[in-house]
């Protein structure tokens, strides 16, 4: 069979599908999957399934957590605690000084990141992770 006799047919086809009624295109489904012995309902459900897999691999929360401060910056970093935290001055001290701890969790990637480039920026290690 040639390339431009197979196109032609399968033209053919498509056309004749293409006047079809979503009744008749259901019998047609039918009486195909039963003439060949497949089934058009685990072809369409296995490319959703896919894509659904590799949207859970991508985290949509993170955590922001304070690793360790550098020791001539404390005061800039208890400073920032305190206005992130809405924390008093001993809370914000004590946060500072007992890290690692997690500043917030939940966030969404932008928000995570510019906190931990706050952080950053006073003196702290930071750590962003998703979940």
């Amino acid at each position: 069979m040639t390339e431009a006799v197979a196109n032609s047919k399968l033209a053919s086809i498509i056309e004749s599908v293409k006047a079809l009624s979503v009744m008749e295109l259901a019998d047609l489904v039918k009486a195909l999957e039963k003439e060949f012995g497949v089934s058009a309902a685990a072809v369409a459900v296995a490319g959703p399934a896919g894509g659904g897999a590799a949207a859970a691999e991508a985290p949509t929360s993170f955590t922001v957590t304070l690793l360790e401060v550098t020791p001539d910056k404390k005061i800039q970093a208890i400073k920032l605690v305190r206005e992130v935290l809405g924390l008093g001055l001993a809370d914000a001290k004590g946060f500072v000084e007992g890290v690692p701890k997690v500043v917030k969790d939940g966030l969404e990637k932008g928000p995570a990141d510019e906190l931990a480039k706050k952080f950053q920026e006073a003196g702290g290690k930071v750590k962003v992770e998703g979940a």
